[in-house]
């Protein structure tokens, strides 16, 4: 979502500073062009050369100058024309008050103002003291910059530099690259909730062995980042994988189909959508031993009795007022043919196909979007651009059907 984007990276004075560095590395290898702007403050900090060899471009740094080693007359209007985005971060308290009352003393804040909002969407990162953060000037400059529009990263509660602990601390970079593609998204699932579960479940056998299968989480985790880049306040009910929450989700951790199915009845009232994505075992055994089952001569033959594993998608999708459902098939056959039997068993509007030994572990999927009305079968790409269109498809079929 940033590859080939422009952004203006504003730098202010505040000790978070040392983690913009960090930022100007993620965004880069996201595939961003950056463009630093730094304030008087923040080169106490951190010198421009840092962030000039980090950005591979000249810092601008003064509302007088041009930048060392470039061309640039009228900084505050040519370079806010080009940039898709502005961020900035950390944003102190100081700049946060300009922000909020149009205050342009300096190259940052005139940016600020004379950037063409419709085309230059403007996030912050707050990084300041949490008495600073708690103060009520500051908290009514915050209302002001969300009601003009202005996106809020953070911040982070936790321990500062000064030895204090509460809400204060600049988010990490990591999150904040998260967070950028939302500047980006239409905002098709604004106010509403959804579900989603990720994922393979684990069924047990002893205290040690299971079932399991190959599904890393990766599709349900991107289709949950591009939910809440999308707007919505998302769930996410995952089984193990190495993954990291994306930023502003909420998850809860299970273990069995079971255990996702008592989580997804707990939490589904009230939810707009419901998308189905975890790889959940058809199977379990019977009976669980109760210790490890130990192989006493190699030629011993273990013999397990199998049962059903409860139907998720069908159970939520039969409740009364239930959510918007969509469901996951993978397959290894039949693709088609078998995701649209499984559609109208369920009895739900939408099944997204895909060839599951062709995607489990995989950065990439090749699916198929599957309904009444017919099959779209997208193209193979990345699961984090692909989620990104699932989303706004979703939205789309949602509303339709709130007609």
């Amino acid at each position: 979502m940033l590859n080939g984007k422009h952004i203006i990276l504003g730098i202010t004075g505040g000790i978070a500073v040392y983690k913009s560095a960090e930022l100007v590395r993620l965004l880069k290898k996201q595939g961003a062009r950056v463009s630093v702007v730094m304030t008087e403050g923040a080169k106490k900090f951190v010198t421009p050369l840092t962030f000039a060899t980090l950005s591979g471009e000249p810092v601008y740094d003064s509302l007088w100058l041009n930048r060392v080693g470039a061309d640039s007359n009228i900084a505050h209007i040519n370079l806010s024309r080009e940039a898709d985005a502005m961020l900035i971060a950390p944003c102190t308290a100081n700049v946060m008050a300009k922000i909020a009352h149009g205050v342009s003393d300096d190259l940052l804040s005139n940016l600020v103002l004379a950037r063409d909002r419709g085309a230059c969407p403007l996030a912050i990162a707050p990084a300041m003291n949490v008495q600073m953060w708690d103060n009520p000037a500051t908290q009514r400059n915050l209302a002001h910059i969300i009601q003009d529009g202005i996106h809020i990263f953070g911040p982070a509660h936790g321990e500062q530099a000064c030895g204090e602990i509460g809400a204060g601390r600049m988010i990490e970079p990591t999150e904040i690259v998260s967070l950028l593609p939302k500047l980006f998204t239409s905002q098709s699932l604004a106010g509403k909730r959804v579900l989603i579960t990720a994922g393979p479940t684990f069924e047990a056998i002893d205290p040690v062995r299971g079932i399991t299968n190959h599904s890393s989480g990766k599709m349900g985790y991107a289709l949950a980042h591009a939910a809440q880049c999308a707007g919505a306040s998302v769930t996410l009910i995952s089984g193990k994988t190495a993954l990291p929450t994306p930023y502003g989700v909420t998850r809860i951790d299970v273990q069995s189909a079971d255990d996702m199915l008592a989580a997804c009845q707990n939490h589904v009232a009230g939810q707009d959508i419901f998308i189905a994505v975890a790889a959940v075992a058809d199977w379990k055994v019977a009976h669980v031993a109760n210790q490890k089952i130990k192989k006493a001569h190699t030629d011993d033959v273990l013999s397990l009795d199998f049962v059903q594993t409860p139907d998720i998608l069908a159970t939520i999708a039969n409740l009364p007022n239930a959510p918007y459902c969509v469901g996951f098939a993978a397959e290894s056959e039949h693709v088609i043919e078998y995701a649209q039997a499984k559609r109208i068993k369920k009895n739900i509007p939408l099944i997204i196909a895909n060839q599951g030994p062709a995607t489990f572990g995989s950065e990439y999927n090749q699916v198929s979007l599957v309904s009444a009305e017919g099959v779209k079968t997208l193209p193979n790409m990345r699961k984090d651009v692909l989620a990104q269109q699932l989303i706004q498809a979703i939205a789309e079929q949602f509303r339709s059907t709130q007609k």
